[in-house]
């Protein structure tokens, strides 16, 4: 009877085991859910740089044309390059060198967007955050990487647009034509000229811009406790991130442009202290390092919010569109 009862309780114990065992695959049936992929990212950053350059390329345009001359800057005079331009040479020409805007932002915005996507993940993990907001320090270092990321990657492309937009049709006809001409006639060294007051540019402008946009949505998702903002909230947190993030970048940009367009100037703008100095002595620190700045207020808030927004509204939109069984590749 003893022997019975023993074999019986024997029995009993891999029923007890099986159970126990079945629990891990369920419980690890929620990490299944569709997620969104690195390639999704591409796609979702690449249409927002698209939309919200093209909406600024006019303004955009006109600054850089002032940040590359001596002209001192006002607003009434930089709507008079905007209204001569049009007169001169119709409605389009306003998005001159767009293209090649188009040709640099696409990838840009898309390396950016979803390089910060994999550096938050990593950094999470790294961190003991993993799905969770990132503290304060990770999430500055998480939109410097990423900025840094896409300009080493796409800094030519730079080059070619601000080259485009400060010279006429008949100097380049097309964005290869830049490229070609440039290291016929300057050197292929002269693609990557202004790379580094770029990257020193880079690193406070999209470290700021991104936890800026980062700690507004967490504030206000702890406070309104909605985890996602409505779109014209979020084109307000882009706007305040832009604002904030060009003011601390400006003088660099400045640089980095004459840096650029110097073989078309006449100038001969070849180190970043050397041409900071040349700036400051002609034109002086306000209306040198910082001219254009205010223009930057109008078209950075706008072309900020609009990627941000952009790039949440389109993210939200593929994962709703994975979790109901679609894919866009």
């Amino acid at each position: 009877m003893a022997h019975r009862v023993h074999e019986h309780r024997q029995g009993r114990m891999p029923v007890a085991q099986t159970t126990v065992l079945t629990l891990p695959p369920s419980s690890q049936a929620k990490d299944l859910r569709p997620r969104l992929t690195p390639l999704d990212s591409l796609l979702c950053g690449a249409f927002a740089g698209a939309v919200a350059k093209t909406v600024i390329a006019p303004l955009d345009r006109t600054k850089i044309i002032f940040q590359v001359s001596s002209k001192r800057f006002s607003a009434k005079e930089a709507f008079r390059v905007i209204y001569c331009t049009y007169m001169k040479d119709g409605f389009l020409s306003l998005w001159r060198g767009n293209s090649a805007t188009m040709v640099r932002v696409m990838p840009y915005a898309a390396i950016q967007f979803c390089s910060h996507e994999q550096y938050k993940k990593l950094l999470g993990g790294y961190y003991g955050f993993q799905g969770k907001a990132l503290p304060p320090f990770p999430r500055l270092l998480a939109g410097s990487l990423a900025g840094t990321t896409a300009a080493m990657l796409t800094y030519p492309l730079d080059m070619v647009r601000a080259r485009m937009a400060v010279t006429a049709k008949e100097m380049y006809s097309n964005i290869m034509h830049v490229f070609v001409r440039i290291s016929q006639e300057e050197g292929v060294k002269t693609l990557y000229k202004g790379f580094t007051p770029t990257i020193l540019g880079v690193i406070p402008y999209a470290g700021i811009t991104f936890f800026t946009y980062e700690t507004l949505k967490k504030l206000h998702a702890d406070k309104t406790k909605r985890s996602q903002p409505y779109p014209y909230e979020r084109l307000a947190f882009g706007a305040c991130a832009g604002l904030i993030g060009q003011s601390a970048s400006y003088p660099l940009d400045v640089v980095r442009r004459r840096m650029q367009t110097a073989g078309v100037i006449g100038s001969s703008y070849t180190t970043i202290l050397g041409t900071m100095r040349e700036i400051v002595k002609q034109e002086g620190i306000r209306r040198g390092l910082y001219k254009g700045l205010s223009m930057n207020w109008v078209k950075g808030p706008i072309a900020v919010g609009i990627s941000f927004t952009t790039f949440d509204v389109m993210h939200n939109l593929l994962l709703k569109l994975h979790q109901m069984g679609y894919s866009i590749h």
